[in-house]
C-alpha cells in the first residue's frame, strides 16, 4: 500500500464533510446548519396583489412636491397648484418666469409639458404610466425581500407571479403572533411624509369635509394616537421617505421608544430651507395617512435630522424602523391568498423523502457491491463521501433544504455512482483485453474521464440554468443538484482513482479479478 496525493485530498475532503455536516445530522446547537424549508419544517404561504394604480398617484404627487419646492426655492409665485390622477396645473403668475420652468420641466422624464400663456399642464404619458406600474412590482418584491432579511427569517422566498402578483413563502413561522408580525411588516406601506399644518384653516378642520379641504389644496388627516384630534395638512408634501437614509429606535426623555430618522443631501436642503422660512409654524411628521407628530418650528433645522414618536412598543419600534429602512412601497399590496403549512405535513415530508433517499441508497450499494465486488466497496465509499461533502457545503452556506431538494439529492446519489459505473466498466474492458491493472486502471480512468465530464458538465448548466430562472422550490433543487456533481467530480474520479492507486500492488498480486472488478480471469 502507498500513500498517494489523491488518498491524502480524499481524506481531507472526507474529514471536512463528516465535521461541517454533523451539526446538520446531529442537530446540535453550535456550528452551522441546514435551515428546512416551508415544505418540510411548516410556515407560511401568501400570495399577494399589487395596486399598481396608486403607484401613479403617488408619481404625479411627487412631481407635484417637485414643482412646489422649485417655485419657492427661486421665489417664483405660482398659482393653484393642482393635480388628479395623470395629470399636474398651475399657472405661474409672472409670464417671464415661464421660461425658467420650461428649463426646469424639461429634465422630469416621462411628461408631456404644454403651456397656454401662464397656465402649465404636466401629463404623464402612457408609456410612463407602464413603466410606473412594473417599476411598483419590482419594488414591492425588493422592499419585501429586504423587510423580511433583515427581520431575521432565513432564506424567504419572494417571487413575482404573473403580472402583477408576488409569491411570499416564509418558512418557520409557527405562531399566530409570528404570523401577524410578518404580515403586517410585508404590507405595510411606510410611507414617510413631511406636511405643512394649514395654520390658516386648521382652527375649521371639524367643520370640513374632505371635499371642502381638497377645494384648497389640503387633506384631513387623524392623529395617531387620537383619531379624535384632525389635522388639516396642505395636500402636497414637503418631503418624502424617498429620500431617507436611515431610520434607527432610539429613546426620548420619558424612555419610550422612538424613530430617528437622516435624510439625504437634497432632503436636508428642503427640509433646511421649509423649516427657515417657516418659523412659528407647524411640521406635521406623516406616516401611512396618519399623524404622529406635529411640531412647532422654533428655528431653522440643518443637518437632515427627524424623529417620530408614537404609541408603540420597542418590538413595534424596531418593525417600523426596518419597514423605513427597506424603503417605502409605491403601491399597496393587498393579500390574495394564504395558507400555513404545519410542521406536521413537514415531518411527514421529511420522513417519506428519508425513506426514498435511504431506499434508493441501500438499492445502490447493494447492486455495487453485488455486480463489482471490492470496486462496488471503494464506489461507496465514495458515494457516502458524496453525501457528507453535499450536506457540509449546504450547511456552511446556510441552504435552505426543500422538498425537491430532497429529490436532488435522492437524484445526486444515481449520478455519482454513474462515475463509477463507467470507470469500473472500462476498467473490466481493459482487463478482458489483457492488460495489466496498472495500465487497466491508468487507462479506464483516462477513457471514462470525457464521458463523464461530458455528462457532469451539461447537467451542471441545466442546474445553473435552472437556478439563475427558477423560484424557490426550484432553486433548491439545482442547489442540491449542483454541489452534487461537484462533490461527485471530487469523490468518484479523484478518490477513488487514490484508492486503486494505493492498492494497486495488493490487486495484481492477488490476481483475483473476481474478487477486486467482479470478473473472472
Amino acid at each position: 500500500m502507498k500513500l498517494n496525493y489523491r488518498v491524502i485530498i480524499f481524506a481531507i475532503a472526507i474529514v471536512f464533510g463528516v465535521f461541517f455536516s454533523a451539526p446538520s445530522l446531529l442537530q446540535s446547537e453550535s456550528g452551522k446548519k441546514i435551515t428546512l424549508g416551508l415544505d418540510l419544517q411548516g410556515g407560511l404561504y401568501m400570495l399577494l396583489g399589487v395596486k399598481t394604480e396608486e403607484a401613479t398617484k403617488s408619481r404625479i404627487k411627487s412631481i407635484a412636491a417637485s414643482i412646489k419646492h422649485f417655485a419657492q426655492r427661486n421665489d417664483i409665485l405660482i398659482d393653484g397648484l393642482n393635480f388628479d390622477d395623470r395629470t399636474i396645473r398651475f399657472e405661474v403668475l409672472d409670464s417671464d418666469e415661464v421660461k425658467s420652468f420650461d428649463t426646469f420641466l424639461s429634465e422630469i422624464e416621462g411628461v408631456k409639458v404644454s403651456n397656454n400663456a401662464t397656465v402649465i399642464t404636466l401629463t404623464l404619458s402612457d408609456k410612463e404610466i407602464q413603466k410606473t406600474k412594473k417599476q411598483a412590482i419590482e419594488q414591492a418584491i425588493e422592499t419585501i425581500r429586504n423587510r423580511l432579511d433583515q427581520f431575521g427569517l432565513s432564506e424567504p422566498v419572494v417571487a413575482r407571479q404573473g403580472q402583477d402578483k408576488i409569491l411570499v413563502q416564509l418558512a418557520g413561522i409557527k405562531t399566530p403572533q409570528e404570523e401577524q408580525r410578518a404580515r403586517e411588516l410585508i404590507s405595510r406601506a411606510a410611507k414617510l411624509e413631511l406636511m405643512a399644518v394649514d395654520e390658516e384653516r386648521q382652527a375649521r378642520v371639524y367643520n370640513m369635509t374632505q371635499a371642502d379641504a381638497a377645494a384648497y389644496g389640503d387633506v384631513i388627516l387623524e392623529d395617531e394616537k387620537t383619531p379624535q384630534l384632525k389635522y388639516l395638512v396642505h395636500e402636497i408634501p414637503i418631503l418624502d421617505g424617498g429620500m431617507l437614509t436611515n431610520a434607527n429606535v432610539g429613546f426620548d426623555q420619558n424612555n419610550r421608544p422612538v424613530i430617528n430618522f437622516k435624510l439625504n443631501a437634497e432632503g436636508a436642503e428642503i427640509f433646511g430651507d421649509f423649516t427657515g422660512k417657516n418659523v412659528g409654524k407647524r411640521l406635521a411628521v406623516v406616516l401611512d395617512g396618519k399623524v404622529y407628530s406635529a411640531p412647532n418650528i422654533n428655528e431653522r433645522i440643518g443637518g437632515g435630522s427627524g424623529q417620530i414618536s408614537g404609541n408603540y412598543t420597542v418590538l413595534e419600534a424596531k418593525d417600523l424602523a426596518i419597514a423605513l429602512r427597506s424603503g417605502a412601497l409605491l403601491a399597496p399590496i393587498y393579500l390574495m391568498e394564504k395558507r400555513s403549512v404545519g410542521p406536521s405535513l413537514g415531518a411527514d415530508s421529511i420522513k417519506a423523502s428519508m425513506v426514498a433517499l435511504i431506499g434508493g441508497f441501500a438499492l445502490v450499494v447493494l447492486f455495487m457491491l453485488v455486480y463489482y465486488r471490492m470496486a462496488g466497496v471503494i464506489a461507496n465509499i465514495a458515494l457516502v463521501a458524496n453525501l457528507f461533502i453535499l450536506l457540509a457545503v449546504m450547511s456552511l452556506f446556510g441552504a435552505t433544504l426543500t422538498l425537491p431538494g430532497m429529490a436532488g439529492i435522492v437524484l445526486t446519489v444515481g449520478m455519482a455512482v454513474d462515475a463509477n459505473v463507467i470507470i469500473n466498466e472500462r476498467i473490466r474492458e481493459l482487463i478482458y483485453e489483457g492488460k495489466s491493472i496498472h495500465k487497466a486502471i491508468d487507462e479506464g480512468y483516462s477513457n471514462a474521464m470525457r464521458a463523464i465530464l461530458d455528462a457532469n458538465i451539461t447537467t451542471l448548466i441545466a442546474s445553473v440554468v435552472l437556478y439563475v430562472y427558477g423560484t424557490g422550490a426550484i432553486k433548491g433543487f439545482a442547489i442540491t443538484m449542483s454541489i452534487g456533481i461537484l462533490a461527485s467530480m471530487l469523490t468518484a474520479i479523484l478518490g477513488t482513482h487514490g484508492i486503486y492507486e494505493m492498492l494497486e500492488d495488493k490487486i495484481a498480486k492477488s490476481k483475483n479479478n473476481k474478487f477486486w472488478f467482479g470478473i473472472k480471469g
